[in-house]
């Protein structure tokens, strides 16, 4: 994981960027201020321990393949959001037609399943993420998006657990707070 406050671009050549911080000519006047070498050493090692894991990922993605087939075939009126092919190996996001992400999200807790319905920097937040709004994914599968997030870390074991418990989550809130978004 990259250190807090850090980060790793990448910029094609040819490319022209207006700097985000303006100040002095560091990174070829692309942004002012002094370096945080712990943070590029921190990103540089990050990097190294990435590549050193990166075999593992077609493991990972297996599982997250499996997670979304099972459900979408268990489920029903529940959806991919986002491309199925062309996304990182680790991560799935699935909506949830006319529920509320937070009260899936309170019931799987209670299972022992972790998972989320956004990015942290819009947590609190009731209204759909604005990238599910730029992906068109109407309001009544937006608001009961969860992403499940996988690692290395993940067992089969873990994926069976969130695979048995989800259907009766889903199936107890619709039955119970159905949500009428037009």
């Amino acid at each position: 994981m990259v250190p807090r406050g850090s980060g790793v671009g990448y910029i094609r050549k040819g490319l022209r960027i207006k700097p985000l911080v303006l100040g002095g000519p560091q990174e070829r006047n692309r942004r002012g201020g002094t370096e945080n070498v712990p943070g590029i050493v921190g990103a540089g090692k990050a990097a190294e321990l990435a590549r050193t894991h990166l075999g593992e990922m077609q493991r990972v993605k297996q599982m997250r393949d499996r997670l979304e087939n099972t459900i979408l075939n268990t489920i029903p009126r529940t959806f991919v959001n986002g491309h199925r092919l062309h996304r990182t190996p680790n991560t799935s996001n699935i909506g949830f037609e006319r529920l509320q992400s937070e009260a899936i999200l309170l019931l799987l807790s209670e299972q022992g399943i972790c998972a989320s319905a956004g990015a942290a920097c819009s947590s609190g937040s009731l209204e759909p993420s604005h990238v599910m709004r730029a992906m068109k994914v109407p309001d009544t599968i937006a608001h009961g998006a969860i992403r499940f997030s996988l690692s290395r870390y993940t067992t089969d074991q873990d994926i069976d657990h969130c695979l048995q418990v989800l259907p009766g989550v889903i199936e107890k809130l619709r039955s119970v707070l159905p949500v009428a978004v037009e």
